[in-house]
């Protein structure tokens, strides 16, 4: 059954073919298997997902009508708030947190039926590209236990290469989606920023945070945007459908987009591993063969975005987390002294070390003396780095780069160096500040049996025309089908 896309066993369990109770149990039989080698749930739900299963599945039966996610088992990325389990953005600071209210994603997955398994594991408030700074467990990538699945949503996509779901959600701050979809070998999309609700996802960086999917496939990756996609009144960042109109993304998904122009800057390749280059140039190959037009473009500002990102994403971090106080939300310290020491202890065993790093950076560049030095001037930059987006959508539909230099790196090898760090997110980044939609999809593995992802990237709001073009690839390949080797 774990063979089976998303789509392929809902429309199985809408037809009767497969219940929903035994995708289900097959799912967390899987879990009980893998799981303590994959480490991809904080949180699993199986009491409750199997209630909701034999609910669908007797609603099936009775010829009532199902939602459009009817019965498929899906994992949440748990830094998004849910009534049911805890909210613990992986940090001991959270650890014990119930959520008052379901975020909006969450909501509409509910109501689509989907049978929610459990919350994955990230990096603590979503800061780092590996996972291993989560402040509760260890996740590794499925295809190889001694290197990171990624991150920040390095649960999600781990989970789901280990096929403990059928899709995730996850969130994607600058590259957190796309990263451990490339190291995980499965699609990751981050959507345009404002296309999907950020209403109860706990905010690390307000203006760059983005809810996305998940899936096997491309096409799992329509159906999900199909069910999360659209405005919230609730979300003050949430875009109106007069302004972007929805449109069903599957319905055209088969569809090729005639006179496809792709644009590519050979300084995107020249910072990538060799065998990253080539499985990227190979793809555009494939492209070219399907008749595109191959474009070289120019971004002028594209090397500063990792400077800026970083004052921007700090600066903003520093303001969320301040919440974070042993009062308002969060961990106490036991026995202080004073009210001073409730907020300074509490934090201090509270927080990890990445995270208060970040808080520390931001804090900084929002001090008096420095804001106009140091965030002020990162804004300005933010705004360069779109208006070359801008200009470059004028003469090609998309974009195409890695997404990472590298395929997954071993576990350690980079937790003592942060700058090095942050360099993972070098082809990323830029995306999340100028808020347009990218998408990793599989286009190859290294000589280590490691997978590799080709980023494609759109204008604001292009996400149909961006899940055509990752779909015109994916039909030409089997790189999505690929499961790695795991046994429990």
């Amino acid at each position: 059954m774990n063979q089976l896309s998303a789509k392929e066993l809902r429309d199985k369990i809408k037809a009767g073919e497969i219940k929903s109770v035994e995708a289900t149990k097959a799912v967390f039989e899987r879990i009980a298997k893998v799981e303590p080698t994959v480490g991809a749930y904080i949180s699993i739900f199986e009491e409750q997902a199997l209630a909701k299963a034999a609910q669908v599945d007797k609603r099936i039966a009775g010829g009532e009508k199902v939602g459009e996610l009817a019965g498929l088992p899906v994992a949440v990325k748990d830094n998004m708030c849910t009534t049911f389990g805890t909210t613990t953005c992986a940090s001991k600071i959270l650890a014990n947190f119930h959520a008052p209210y379901n975020a909006t994603v969450v909501e509409k997955l509910l109501s689509s039926d989907a049978i929610i398994a459990g919350k994955t594991n990230l990096d603590e408030f979503a800061m780092g590209s590996s996972t291993e700074n989560s402040g509760l467990k260890r996740t590794v990538n499925p295809w190889d236990i001694e290197r990171v699945p990624g991150g920040s949503s390095g649960g999600s996509a781990a989970g789901l290469a280990a096929g403990l779901c059928f899709a995730a959600l996850g969130s994607d701050t600058g590259g957190s989606i796309r990263l451990p979809a490339s190291f995980c070998g499965v699609v990751g999309l981050k959507p345009t920023y404002g296309r999907v609700s950020r209403y109860g996802l706990v905010a690390y960086g307000s203006s760059l945070d983005q809810i996305g999917p998940v899936t096997q496939t491309v096409e799992d990756c329509a159906l999900m945007m199909n069910v999360i996609a659209g405005y919230d009144p609730a979300d003050s960042t949430s875009v109106d459908e007069k302004t972007a109109p929805l449109c069903d993304y599957l319905a055209k998904l088969d569809e090729p987009v005639k006179g496809l122009k792709i644009g590519i800057a050979p300084k995107f390749n020249a910072g990538a591993d060799e065998q990253v280059r080539k499985a990227i140039d190979e793809a555009i190959n494939t492209y070219r063969n399907l008749g595109a037009a191959i474009i070289e473009i120019d971004m002028p500002h594209f090397d500063y975005a990792i400077a800026a990102y970083y004052m921007v994403a700090t600066a903003e971090a520093s303001s969320n987390l301040s919440r974070y106080d042993g009062v308002h939300y969060g961990h106490r310290t036991r026995n202080p002294n004073d009210y001073i020491e409730v907020y300074t202890k509490s934090r201090a065993e509270g927080f990890g070390k990445e995270v208060k790093r970040r808080i520390m950076l931001g804090t900084y560049a929002l001090s008096s003396g420095y804001y106009d030095a140091y965030y002020l001037k990162a804004l300005k930059v933010r705004n360069l780095i779109r208006g070359d987006f801008v200009s470059v959508f004028e003469k090609c539909d998309c974009i195409m780069m890695p997404v990472s230099p590298t395929t997954a790196f071993k576990m350690g090898e980079k937790l003592d160096d942060p700058l090095k760090m942050y360099l993972s997110d070098i082809y990323t980044i830029a995306v999340n500040l100028a808020g347009i939609p990218g998408i990793s999809i599989p286009c190859g593995f290294d000589d280590k049996n490691l997978p590799i992802g080709l980023q494609i990237l759109a204008p604001a709001f292009g996400e149909e025309n961006l899940l055509r073009i990752a779909r015109m690839y994916e039909k030409q390949t089997d790189w999505h089908r690929k499961r790695p080797n795991l046994n429990g």
